[in-house]
């Protein structure tokens, strides 16, 4: 069977994980987790990134750190994973969907205007299958209504919108290193960007228990308190190993799972000139990382015939997010505003392919075979 995905491994993870052992030092902020840091402050351009245990946990501190409270409304797209919703609706927030574009499954950026309220606190865009959403005209909405806007870039790392790397243009950013994603510190993993100088004093509380211990270990003070509210947002120093080594092959990987996007992508080509799928769209200003390869079928009922003969010939397809707003938790704890006109329709026709670094020539070949011959 072909998987859907395997974790991405380069080959020097076990060596790191080794000297982060012998080093003596597990726990969080270590010196891997600071090289990671440095990484991604030097290659994206971001004034302060921090380890966190997952993308979830990133998105939590996101909503402490710009305060959102008790009925304040937060607004994302409903094709999304919990976790975007989670975080806010922790805190008290309403969520407010929106529709998605239909060819990149982005939020809708009239969708976004049309639902700002006086209550509205935030926006979070979701960069879909690390594809940038319409960034300028979101950041121009958000500036002039004076809201908060939180990427959540989770499955962008090495993606760009007018060559700006995703995560570092809206007020903080929030990435996953997840096994399913195209780096991971292995297993679990993620990172906030603080792109507003103002919040990064708080960031490194929120993150330490509330504590000021951040400044204690840089020797700026000569003692630690407590000084807000805050968790342990910290991974450990294994974690870190395991995503040094990878990020430091970010080219090799990025490079390897375009080279399979592309393969799908003139292969299937033909089959869109027959009008018998769709393939990703990727706009002009966008570049893109390859996180993963859809097509859309007709409808739901060929899509599960697709997944089921895929099976059958050896080889895991499946389709992704159930739309937030139709979720018993998603109808507690928010609403949809404005017309549902893509979302679930789109989301019952998409289908994602294998993708992953360790991914064949042979592989991919039997999938785009096996892909040709459902519609033959």
């Amino acid at each position: 069977m072909i998987p859907f995905n395997t974790p991405p491994v380069v080959g020097c993870e076990v060596n790191y994980i080794q000297q982060a052992i012998n080093n003596g030092k597990l726990s969080g902020d270590g010196p891997y987790t600071k090289a990671c840091s440095q990484w991604f402050e030097k290659n994206f351009n971001t004034p302060k990134a921090l380890l966190t245990p997952s993308c979830t946990a990133a998105l939590e501190m996101a909503a402490i750190l710009i305060n959102i409270q008790p009925n304040d409304e937060v607004i994302m797209p409903s094709y999304t994973f919990v976790s975007t919703a989670n975080a806010f609706v922790l805190r008290g927030a309403k969520i407010i969907f929106v529709d998605v574009e239909q060819n990149t499954m982005n939020l809708d950026i009239n969708a976004v205007k049309a639902a700002i309220t006086s209550k509205t606190k935030a926006i979070v865009p979701v960069h879909y299958a690390g594809v940038s959403c319409n960034m300028t005209a979101l950041m121009a909405v958000a500036n002039t209504h004076k809201l908060w806007v939180i990427e959540d870039a989770a499955q962008g790392v090495m993606s760009t919108y007018q060559e700006k790397a995703l995560g570092t243009i809206g007020h903080i950013g929030c990435f996953s290193f997840h096994e399913t994603k195209n780096y991971t510190s292995g297993g679990e993993g993620g990172a906030i960007f603080i792109n507003d100088k103002s919040l990064i004093e708080r960031a490194e509380i929120i993150r330490e228990k509330g504590t000021d211990r951040s400044q204690f270990i840089r020797g700026q003070l000569d003692k630690y308190t407590w000084q807000d509210v805050g968790s342990s947002y910290l991974p450990s120093e294994l974690q870190a190993a395991y995503l040094l080594a990878q990020l430091e092959n970010a080219e090799v990987i990025n490079n390897k799972r375009l080279q399979h996007w592309n393969t799908y992508h003139q292969a299937f080509k033909p089959l869109v000139k027959q009008g018998l799928l769709e393939l990703p769209y990727i706009p002009n200003d966008c570049e893109h990382n390859a996180h993963m390869y859809y097509i859309k079928l007709k409808n739901l009922k060929q899509r599960s015939a697709f997944i089921d003969y895929l099976k059958q010939n050896d080889i895991l397809s499946v389709f992704h997010y159930i739309p937030l707003h139709s979720s018993p938790a998603g109808q507690k704890f928010g609403e949809m505003k404005g017309e549902d006109n893509f979302t679930t329709k789109e989301s019952q026709r998409l289908v994602r392919l294998p993708m992953y670094y360790q991914l064949s020539e042979v592989q991919l070949q039997q999938v785009i075979n096996a892909v040709k011959s459902f519609f033959e």
